[in-house]
Parts: C-alpha cells; structure tokens; sequence
C-alpha cells in the first residue's frame, strides 16, 4: 500500500507541475493576478507530493519491504539503519526521485519566500521551474519507477553496492544534488527574464542569492565526494579527472563564473547579456552531468543506469531545454542594452578577468570530457584524455587568475588604479616571496615548480587579509576603531575574504600532496615493520571479524615516530556474501593537516598485500572548500540579500515587458 500511495503521489505531483507550467504562464499573458498565483500554490502543493512520494521510498527501505524490486535490488534487511536510508538514492530510480524532490523544494522555497517579486516574474519563474519537473516526472513514471512490485517476493535482498555503504554517501549525493538542482532557479530565472524582458540590476539582486545557494551546496559536495573517494576507494588518490567528476566541476566553474557576474550586474547594471548566458550554461552544465552518469554512456563507479532507453530520454530532456532556452537567447539577448561603462582596469574590468579564465577552463574540461566519447561515436575508436591533459591545460589558466585574485576587491568600481592595488599588495607580496624563499632553500625532491606554487597560493591568503586590513584600516587607526570598523563591514565583504582565502589554503594541501607525498607498497606479515617519511609502521597481527552484513580481514598496525609509540591504526577489507564483491577500509592517522593512509590489498600464505602513504598537509584540500562554503554562507546572510532587490529609480534599460 506504501509503494501504491508513493506511486499516486508522484502522479499528482506531475499533474500540479503541468498545470504549474501552463496556468501561470496565460496569466502574465492576460495579466491576470489569480492565474498568476496558481504557481505559487501549486509549487507548494507539488513539493508536498514529491516530499511524500521520496518519504514513501524511505519507509519501504527502512522496512525491509523486498515485493519492491528497488528495495530487492539495493537493499538487505541486516544491513545497518543509516544504509537502508542512505541506499535511497544509492541507486538510479532512487537517485532520481531524490532529484526532482529537491528541484520541487527549490520551487516550493521561491514560492514561500519570494513575496518580494514581482508577480508576473514570479509566475514565469514557477512555470519554467515547472517545466523542468514535468520532464524528469514524466522520465521516473515511464522509465525509472521506484515503486514497481515483485509478484513472488523473495525472502532477502541482494544489498547495496558495497563501495556505497559508507557514511560519505549520505552526506555527498544530497548535497551534489542541492547544486545540481539548486542552479535550475538562475536559469528559471533567466528563461523567465528572457520571456518577460525584466533584465536589470534588480533581477541580479534576487536571481543571487539562489545562485549563491546552489553553490554553496555543490562545493561542499564536490569536496564531499572527493573525500570519500580518497579514504573509500583505497588508491589513496582524491580526485582522478574521472569524467563524472568533471561533470559536477564544469557546472560548479560555470556557477563561479556567474556569481562574479550577477554582482557586476547588480553594482553596476552591466554584463547583462553575458550573465543570462551563463546562468543557462550553468545549469544546462548540470543537466549534461545528469546525461553522463544515466545514460550508460560511461562506465564509473559514479554511473547508475545502462538503459538506453533512459539515455535517449534524458538526452531528449537535454536537447528539449538547452536548445530551447538557448534558441531563445538568442532570438532576445540582441535587444539587451548594456549598462554602466567602466575602464578595463576596474573591480568590474577584474571580475571579467575572472570570468574570461573560469569560463575557459570550463570548456578545456568540458572538451576533454566529451571529446573521448564523440570521437568513439562517429569512428569507433578509444581514446583516453586523463590526469596529464588537464593539468598541463589548468596550470597556465590559473596561475594569472590566482595572481589577478587579490588584486579585484582592491580595485574601485568603474575605474581603479592597478598601482595604488599594487602598493597595498606590498605585504602579501613580501610574504608570498619569503614562503617561496624558504621552501626553495628547505625542500629536497618533487616539483621545482611546488615552491613557486605554494607561494602563489600565499600571495592569494594575504591578499585577503590585506583588503580586510585595508577596509578596516588595521596598523592606521586605533585597534578600537579598527575593531569597530570590522564590526561594521558588511557580511559579503568577509564572505569574499573567506572564499579566495579558502582557494589559496586548497591549493597548499594539492601542491603539497602531490609532490612530497611519500608511498610504500608491499607485502607484510606479522612483525614486519615498514619505515615511511620517517614513521615505523609495524604490522601486529591479522584477525577475521564477522559485520552486520560482511566479513572482514582487520590488520592492526602500531604506528612509532622517532622510537616513540604513537596510535594503533586498524584498516580492513571487507567481503559482502549477497553482492559477492569487497572493499578496502583504508586506516588514517591524522597528524596536524598531514595524514598516514594504510589500506590492504590481497592476503596469501600469511602474508598481505599493503599500501602505506605518508600526505603531508592533505587536509588542506577539503579545508579549502569548506572555507570557500563558509564565506559564501556570510555572503548569503549579508543583511543586503535578505531585504530583498532594491527598487530602481527610473524604469530600467533593458528589454521592455512582452506584449
């Protein structure tokens, strides 16, 4: 009766978004104030379907109920509460009703919260929103329902995959999904601008902080991911250039590249036809990704579906709303009038910088993504574009972005003044060219390039403090005005020097890792010590172990430095009977930022395979982006994006209202 009622809802919440994307629409035509509300209740009510279908799914799960082959297929009744919760979206129908769950919140929160609009914008925004839903409901119900029953039902489940029962999963596709998702808003509201001519700095204000959300979300899970894989996989490594990951990166540059944009649009009313394109690149970006990993046409451990027929349909999906949206952009963008003027070197001259090198990077990914597999399509052949290509083609882009960072907030609107940013630069330049001196001179081995590197990213910390010092008038005035005048900054001023500082700190723990990282790899038994940057890492014994749902082989190793004992680290490899497969759970031992990885590979004759990594100042690479989140969080709760859009003085200069 629960997968019945599920199923019902899912239906009812296609019903609401087709009338949701229909209703609204012919009241801004007619200018009708009734019809145009009908988004707002529809959005909600159609969020309060999709929240009870996806809550259906969970019961089933929880439950153990296996007359669902969903449940059948991902689920085991002795496997442990939070992975019966978490192997919802462990799998593609879950995954995908998780998606158009959040893409329903998303409209339920502009509906509940954005009283502030203006109606007929609002309408047009649901409607579009709507749109989006429509599809991807249409796409659960005829190719991925996760309600179908099992006429016999079979007494146990065939579980979860193995490598997906781990605490990172329930934490990483949620997250993902809020920025996948989130970035359907800016190009709801993109569309509708388009639609509706509103085009102005009043439109950068609201479309922001929506943007600011969804970006917020999806950096904190692409270092989410990033760390799983690193301590789940067992290969030590944390990012492989694997195409799936790129798929979450490209949209997550893109969206970079937006909110830079939107607050050019919002100060100084400009870059109006370049922020509409790259709101809909942004998420059309998502929307690929969303391709690539149900398609069957990549094989990851990210990938879910094999189906073409669900491959032909999203791609149809894809084609149906990027070409649209695209088709329309350029049937109206040729009316936008750009706004203020301002010099190259400006805070606005800066920002296009940033833009022209995110952008590019996007689509160096973007090409080296693709290009595999329309080669594969049109001639038969395999190629692999891996790690080296896309280092060697990242590195010249954001070595003159990281330089150009600390010098935009610096710069003043419309016209800056390169020198006097320059002089007030003085100290971040002395400090990132004494970290360079005394890594040249210390470090022996790796890079010669890491010192030059890691100078750079300090360049990019201190410029950050060095434009809060400066707003603040820090060594100048008085501690107490200073201190009163930090008071008084506005959030996204902070924000801002969080967030560059937080590129700088990952760029640290990546140059670092990289290159002084130090491996060992080989066979042990008991008593055998092995020496690692100069750890003594001795293996104490082996033991079976019996799980909830698996057996494991556990390794206890006793960690010494300099003949002083330091932790027992304790990794494992698990064998899961009903999926007949295994995993490595990798051992870390954290020392400051840096980190001893151990993993366990095949045992034989008493003896077992080991790989122990020794990864100075790894941490720093999630410290990063959890910086980077926390300074996009201060701007978003800037009290300037809580009141709302400011009201223009005279009627803006972009499109007028359609007919």
């Amino acid at each position: 009766m629960i997968a019945e009622a599920g199923h019902y809802a899912l239906v009812l919440a296609l019903g609401l978004a087709l009338i949701q994307s229909t209703v609204p629409m012919l009241g801004a035509r007619w200018h009708d104030a009734a019809l145009m509300n009908v988004a707002r209740s529809t959005a909600l009510a159609q969020l309060l379907f999709a929240l009870a279908s996806f809550a259906a799914l969970v019961t089933l799960h929880v439950t153990s109920d296996f007359s669902v082959v969903n449940v059948f297929e991902n689920s085991h009744s002795l496997k442990p509460l939070i992975y019966k919760i978490t192997g919802v979206w462990g799998n593609h129908e879950g995954s995908m009703l998780l998606w158009v769950s959040i893409l329903a919140l998303f409209g339920g929160l502009v509906a509940a919260f954005g009283n502030n609009l203006p109606l007929s914008l609002r309408a047009h925004v649901l409607a579009v929103q709507a749109w989006i839903a429509s599809a991807f409901y249409l796409f659960i119900l005829i190719t991925s329902n996760p309600f179908l029953r099992i006429a016999n039902p079979p007494i146990e489940g065939r579980d979860l995959n193995p490598v997906l029962q781990d605490i990172g999963l329930a934490v990483h596709p949620p997250m993902l999904y809020l920025g996948y998702v989130g970035f359907s808003i800016s190009f709801s509201f993109a569309v509708a601008a388009l639609i509706e001519g509103r085009i102005d700095a009043a439109w950068a204000r609201w479309v922001r902080p929506w943007t600011l959300v969804a970006w917020i979300f999806l950096t904190l899970g692409i270092a989410m991911g990033s760390y799983w894989a690193y301590y789940e996989l067992g290969w030590g490594g944390w990012w492989f250039w694997d195409p799936v990951e790129n798929a979450s990166l490209m949209p997550w540059l893109a969206g970079t590249a937006l909110l830079h944009s939107a607050v050019v649009m919002e100060k100084r009313n400009a870059l109006k036809v370049w922020t509409i394109l790259l709101a809909i690149l942004t998420f059309s970006l998502s929307l690929l990704g969303t391709f690539l990993v149900r398609s069957g046409v990549l094989t990851s451990v990210h990938a879910f579906a094999t189906d073409p027929t669900r491959g032909v349909f999203i791609l149809l999906i894809l084609c149906t709303f990027i070409g649209g949206s695209l088709t329309l952009y350029a049937w109206r963008a040729s009316a936008l009038k750009q706004g203020g003027l301002f010099a190259p070197i400006s805070r606005e001259g800066a920002l296009v910088l940033n833009n022209l090198f995110l952008t590019t990077a996007c689509a160096t990914v973007f090409i080296g993504t693709l290009y595999p597999l329309a080669l594969e399509v049109l001639t038969g052949d395999k190629i692999s574009v891996g790690a080296p290509f896309f280092n060697l083609t990242f590195a010249p882009l954001f070595v003159p972005l990281m330089i150009a960072v600390p010098f935009g907030p610096l710069l003043a609107w419309k016209r800056g003044d390169l020198l006097g940013a320059a002089q007030r630069l003085m100290a971040a330049g002395i400090a990132a060219l004494i970290a360079f001196a005394v890594l040249w001179a210390w470090t022996r081995g790796g890079s010669a390039l890491a010192p030059l590197a890691i100078g750079l990213a300090v360049f990019v910390i201190a410029g950050a403090l060095c434009d809060l010092a400066e707003r603040t008038g820090l060594f100048r005035a008085p501690v107490a005005t200073a201190v009163r005048r930090a008071r008084g900054l506005p959030r996204s001023t902070w924000g801002t020097a969080f967030a560059h500082a937080g590129v700088g700190v990952a760029l640290i723990g990546i140059v670092c890792e990289t290159t002084w990282n130090s491996e060992y790899i080989g066979s042990m038994k008991a008593g055998d010590v092995a020496k690692i940057a100069g750890y003594e890492v001795e293996l104490d014994s082996l033991a079976q172990r019996q799980g909830p749902n698996f057996r494991e082989m556990v390794a206890q190793f006793t960690v010494s430095l300099d003949g002083r004992r330091l932790s027992e680290m304790t990794p494992s490899k698990r064998n899961y009977p009903a999926r007949g497969s295994s995993t490595t759970e990798a051992a870390l031992l954290t020392r400051g930022v840096s980190q001893l990885y151990i993993s366990l590979g095949d045992t034989a004759d008493g003896t077992i395979a080991v790989r122990i990594y020794h990864k100075p100042l790894v941490l720093l690479i999630w410290f990063g982006p959890v910086l980077m989140a926390f300074g996009g969080m201060l701007s978003l709760s800037d009290r300037r994006l809580r009141v709302g859009a400011p009201k223009p003085a005279r009627a803006p200069r972009g499109l007028q209202p359609a007919e």
